[in-house]
C-alpha cells in the first residue's frame, strides 16, 4: 500500500443516506475494536484501551462518518459502545452511529436467546446508555431464522415513534423480512453478509434494495463467507493478480468490488490497526476497470 493512503478519506467513496442521515460509503465496524483476534471467541484477548482509542479517532479524523455497533460487541474488559463514547464524545454533528438489537451476551460473554419484543426496549437503553446518547441514529433487528418479524420489529416502531430511535434498518435477513417490516415502519438499511463469493440470492436482494433506495450493508465484506476465518481458500491468483497490478491489497480490491454493486452500497470494514484502517478507507477511491470487474464478477459467480 502506498504512503498516499494516509491522505484519502473517506468521502472519496461518495455518500449514502439513511433516511435524512448522509453517510461516506466507507464506514468503520466496531466488532473487532473490544479484543483481538477473533470476535466472541473464548479467552480472546483484551484490545489496549489506548489503541482502540486512536483507531476510533483516527476514522473520524480520516472523514468516517458511519460506526456500526452493538451492545453485545463486548470483551472481558473493553466494551465497543463504551469505547466509542470515551473517544468521539461529544459527538461529531455528522456522525452516524448505527447499532443492532435482537441477540444478547451474558456479562461472561454467554449467549443469549434472542429478545422478544418485550425486551428490545431494555436492548435500545442499555445502547443509550453505553454511548451517552438520547436517541440512537439506526437501530438494526438482527435476526436468525426464517420467523416473521412482525412483533419485533413493530416493537422498534414504537420506539421509533417514541424519539428514542431515528430510523430502523434490518440484519441477517431475506427479502421477505423486508417486505413484513416495510408495512410496519420505513426501513432505511439491510446489513446481510455479502462479498465475493456471497450465494446467489443475495445478488438479487442487493438488487431490490437498490431499486427501494434502501442502504445495502454488507457484513464481512472482506472475508466473504469466510467471516472470521478470513476469504474462502485465501485469495484467488487472478483477485491477486488485480491486486498487483494495482499495488493494493487483496482486502481494498475485494471492499472495492463490494461498493461497485450499486450507489446504495455501503462497506463497514472494522480493524483494529491504523494501517489497516487507512488502507480500508483508501479502497473507497479504487475505481475497477470493466476488465478488473469481469475477472471478479467470474470469481463471485464461482463462490471464490
Amino acid at each position: 500500500m502506498t504512503s498516499t493512503s494516509q491522505t484519502i478519506t473517506a468521502a472519496v467513496s461518495g455518500t449514502w443516506t439513511l433516511g435524512d442521515l448522509t453517510v461516506n460509503r466507507i464506514g468503520f465496524g466496531a466488532m473487532r475494536l473490544p479484543q483481538r483476534g477473533a470476535a466472541f471467541a473464548p479467552g480472546s484477548p483484551p484490545r489496549d484501551h489506548g489503541e482502540a482509542i486512536a483507531v476510533l479517532r483516527r476514522a473520524v479524523e480520516l472523514g468516517v462518518n458511519h460506526i456500526d455497533t452493538a451492545a453485545f460487541y463486548f470483551s472481558s474488559l473493553r466494551s465497543a459502545n463504551e469505547l466509542i463514547n470515551r473517544a468521539l464524545a461529544p459527538y461529531p454533528d455528522d456522525l452516524v452511529i448505527a447499532t443492532k438489537v435482537g441477540p444478547g451476551r451474558d456479562p461472561s460473554g454467554e449467549w443469549l436467546p434472542h429478545a422478544g419484543p418485550g425486551l428490545l426496549r431494555g436492548q435500545v437503553e442499555e445502547n443509550l446508555r453505553q454511548l451517552g446518547r438520547d436517541h440512537l441514529d439506526v437501530v438494526n433487528l438482527r435476526i436468525v431464522g426464517t420467523d416473521s418479524i412482525a412483533e419485533r420489529f413493530g416493537a422498534l416502531a414504537e420506539l421509533r415513534d417514541a424519539g428514542l430511535i431515528r430510523h430502523l434498518g434490518l440484519s441477517n435477513v431475506r427479502p421477505e423480512h423486508l417486505a413484513e417490516a416495510q408495512a410496519i415502519a420505513p426501513v432505511v438499511c439491510v446489513q446481510n453478509l455479502y462479498g465475493i463469493g456471497a450465494a446467489s440470492w443475495q445478488d438479487d436482494f442487493l438488487r431490490l434494495c437498490g431499486e427501494q433506495k434502501v442502504a445495502f450493508v454488507p457484513f464481512y465484506s472482506i472475508a466473504g463467507t469466510g467471516r472470521e476465518a478470513g476469504a474462502r481458500g485465501g485469495d484467488d491468483a487472478e483477485l491477486l493478480a488485480v491486486a498487483r497490478a494495482r499495488g493494493v491489497s487483496p482486502a481494498q480490491v475485494r471492499l472495492a468490488w463490494t461498493l461497485h454493486r450499486g450507489p446504495h452500497v455501503l462497506a463497514i470494514p472494522g480493524t483494529g490497526d491504523p494501517g489497516h484502517l487507512a488502507e480500508n478507507v483508501a479502497a473507497g477511491a479504487l475505481r475497477l476497470s470493466q476488465e478488473e470487474l469481469a475477472v471478479l464478477d467470474r470469481l463471485h459467480r464461482r463462490g471464490a
